[in-house]
């Protein structure tokens, strides 16, 4: 019986490590540093799977030998215009303010990958519709610290879930990682990872 080598997760991001402890997985972290800016005219689909492909390709050479690897990057969008995180307050303002009112799409790329394997790579978009804002909503949530690093701004497992009318699709793409799609790959590989008791 082969060993089972826990996931090898290749991302800095508290949200993804949070989504893989709800089901139960066990996994390292290996966050990789790599430019995640959109080459000209790259639409958001295309971006977020490239750079969850390299994130997964790169995190590749930290593993050992049979160890999965997952690696996902996600973008919010509008008009499809790639919207990532804010630097300052000035920035985060004006992804709010292009939110409010209407609707966005979020979207997400993931890679799971191991030495020997073929790419698995899929993108997933969820929609989502937040209520108008007004300029005092968005200075109060910044103030709480939560749209730092967040794509577009905002966390909808936080804070940002009262901005939110509704949305169309996985919530938990949404937070950063949807677990739909990564189950289902779970369930057609060799040797999964294996998952705590």
């Amino acid at each position: 019986m082969p060993v089972a080598h826990p996931l090898l997760l290749a991302s800095a991001s508290p949200r993804r490590r949070e989504l893989l402890e709800q089901i139960q997985l066990v996994f390292e972290v290996a966050p990789m540093d790599l430019d995640e800016a959109a080459l000209p005219g790259e639409p958001p689909e295309a971006l977020v799977e490239r750079l969850a492909i390299a994130k997964a390709e790169a995190a590749l050479e930290r593993g050992i030998p049979g160890q999965w690897v997952l690696a996902a990057d996600t973008v919010v969008a509008v008009g499809g215009e790639a919207m990532g995180k804010p630097v300052d307050f000035a920035d985060a303002e004006a992804m709010l303010q292009r939110l409010s009112g209407g609707e966005h799409q979020v979207v997400s790329g993931m890679a799971l990958c191991r030495p020997g394997e073929s790419m698995r790579a899929c993108t997933v978009t969820t929609r989502v519709r937040m209520r108008p804002l007004m300029p005092s909503d968005i200075e109060h949530y910044w103030a709480t610290g939560e749209p730092r690093g967040k794509a577009g701004a905002y966390a909808i497992q936080g804070r940002g879930a009262a901005f939110v009318e509704w949305i169309a699709g996985s919530y938990t793409n949404v937070v950063g990682l949807p677990l739909f799609e990564l189950e289902q790959w779970l369930a057609e590989i060799p040797d999964p990872p294996p998952r705590s008791a």
